[in-house]
């Protein structure tokens, strides 16, 4: 284990590659090693199939942490049935390499026996932020994804921890999950990376076809126009969503799971006409590359809308 040097920027390391780490207990051993000597740790949890957004998560964590471990997991009690558990890209060679050009100092990649022994019963759930949105619409799958946060805090116990805000209801359960349980750790939101077209990264772009990803284009078309409006006046809920669902329904052969206004913080639903800021989430199924007809791809997307001081309210 290297202790990163003094004033390392990030990505400039990448002169030797992390060292794997498969057991919890190793990992702990780790963590406490690096107490000892007064350095502060950092997670990023990821699923692997590592993309800039990821990386820029490991830029945040080395600017605040002398040691960054990142764990690669597909969690599989976080996808529901028919979801694309088994179709999730896989790239462990490509992620251990970008893991080394970026400076991390560890890579925690268990296998799912290690994080769910035999005969495990245990679930942690945060209940009312997890209830809308994906909540609604994937039944499960927070509850999967609090669980195995809680592990991976337990196993690596860092100081902090860096998620992305992309998965904007998961940060907040997380945050509330921390908060809840007393967990000693500052949870770290880092905003969204887009692509050149202006569409989130995400490890399951890669399951989309070119003219699929033209259509999934629609997603951030949406967010803009929306907030566009905000700035021009408008404060009206229903005309706001009406604004991002006709840019979605130019997604000719995506499905939309929601297309919703909610309050960035507690997710409750936005007034109807709108007095501070709004988080206008999205999320769309778009038909998977392959033979199977019924595979879908589940992109996310969202923009905290947030009306200008002194603009004047259209009517």
């Amino acid at each position: 284990m290297n202790a990163a040097p003094e004033h390392v920027q990030p990505g400039v390391r990448g002169l030797q590659a992390p060292r794997v780490v498969r057991r919890v207990i190793e990992l702990q051993a780790l963590s406490d090693a690096e107490r000892t000597h007064g350095r502060r740790l950092a997670l990023v949890p990821t699923m692997g199939a590592l993309h800039d957004g990821h990386l820029a998560l490991v830029e945040a964590a080395r600017r605040r942490a002398e040691t960054v471990v990142v764990s690669i997991f597909v969690n599989p009690t976080q996808f529901g049935p028919g979801e694309d558990l088994d179709r999730y890209p896989r790239t462990w060679q490509e992620d251990l390499a970008a893991c080394a050009a970026a400076g991390v100092d560890a890579v925690f990649a268990p296998a799912a026996e290690e994080i769910y022994p035999d005969g495990d019963q245990t679930r942690v759930e945060v209940t009312e932020l997890t209830r809308p949105l994906c909540g609604e619409t994937r039944p499960g799958h927070f509850l999967g994804v609090t669980t195995v946060v809680a592990k991976l805090l337990v196993a690596a116990r860092p100081q902090l921890a860096v998620f992305g805000e992309k998965d904007f209801q998961q940060l907040a359960a997380v945050r509330r999950l921390v908060r809840d349980l007393r967990f000693d750790v500052e949870i770290v939101g880092v905003p969204i990376v887009r692509e050149a077209d202006g569409l989130a990264l995400s490890s399951r772009n890669a399951l989309l076809d070119p003219a699929l990803r033209g259509e999934a284009r629609a997603l951030v078309r949406a967010l803009t126009t929306a907030e566009r409006a905000v700035a021009g006046g408008e404060r009206s809920s229903a005309r706001l969503l009406a604004i991002a669902h006709l840019e979605l329904a130019k997604a000719r052969r995506g499905r939309i799971d929601y297309a919703e206004l909610r309050d960035p913080h507690t997710l409750e639903p936005a007034p109807e006409r709108l007095v501070g800021e709004a988080l206008l989430a999205l999320a769309v199924r778009f038909p998977a590359r392959g033979e199977d007809p019924r595979a879908s791809v589940r992109l996310i997307d969202n923009r905290v809308l947030c009306p200008p001081p002194g603009t004047e309210e259209k009517p």
